[in-house]
């Protein structure tokens, strides 16, 4: 079941919010608890992601020179 929280935010925000709402057809309430599950999901990914990478490194698990090389190449700005 839903807690109730409540979210300050600055005049312009609130009239942003209040604009998206009103041209998307929701509420004030389900655009901030879409918004804020979101940004705890990525979050969660994020540090899911760092966490992981942090171990594989503590256990030495590093690129190999030609991975790196690929991905350089592949990423490398082309002129």
């Amino acid at each position: 079941m839903p807690a109730p929280f409540t979210v300050r935010l600055d005049e312009s925000t609130l009239t942003a919010l209040d604009h998206l709402a009103e041209k998307t057809d929701r509420s004030r309430n389900w655009l901030v608890t879409r918004a804020v599950e979101d940004f705890v999901a990525l979050n969660a990914w994020q540090l899911g992601k760092t966490e992981a990478g942090l171990a594989a490194a503590e256990i030495g698990d590093f690129a190999s020179d030609d991975e790196l090389a690929r991905v350089r190449k592949k990423f490398a700005l082309k002129s």
